[in-house]
Order: structure tokens, then C-alpha cells, then sequence
């Protein structure tokens, strides 16, 4: 769907690593404004338009273990408040 490798939390995705380098993320959209002025992540846009939650981090952002951990750390959790998906 976004065009590169997603990982899972109870069916819900977490991060991406993205098609077009960097990453994509997704995060509890109440916090989406606050995180695109506090980091370097930008609004997500599919089609011309975004959605609160779906943030992208460039590589350049997450080069380092650090950086790429706290995004990592704050996906899979935000997946993990999720409901799991049920499974056809």
C-alpha cells in the first residue's frame, strides 16, 4: 500500500520503512501537530492529501540507532494501543 516494508503490531502498522527513503510512521494523530514541530517528521501525504497520524522521517532524520529506536519505540507502541485486527 505505501510502498516499502511495514511492520506489525496485531495487524495495526507501526513504522515503515518507505519506498522513497526514510521512513514512514504512524502516531497517535492528537500528537501529529506537536511531533512536526518538535521533529524533523512532516505530514505523510497519499494523493495530495494527509491525515493526522501518518507522519515521514527522512533517512537522514534516523541515520543513527538512536533516532531510528525513539520513532521505533513510539510507533509500536501507539500500534500496541490499538485493537488487534481481526484475521480473515
Amino acid at each position: 500500500m505505501f510502498g516499502g516494508l511495514a511492520f506489525l503490531v496485531d495487524g495495526n502498522m507501526s513504522v515503515s520503512a518507505s519506498g522513497q527513503g526514510g521512513i514512514l510512521v504512524r502516531a497517535d494523530p492528537a500528537d501529529s501537530r506537536a511531533l512536526v514541530e518538535e521533529t524533523a517528521a512532516y505530514p505523510m501525504e497519499m494523493r495530495g492529501r494527509s491525515m493526522d497520524g501518518w507522519l515521514r522521517v527522512d533517512a537522514k532524520d534516523v541515520a543513527d540507532d538512536a533516532a531510528l529506536g525513539e520513532w521505533v519505540d513510539r510507533c509500536v507502541g501507539y500500534a500496541r494501543s490499538l485493537p488487534p485486527k481481526k484475521r480473515a
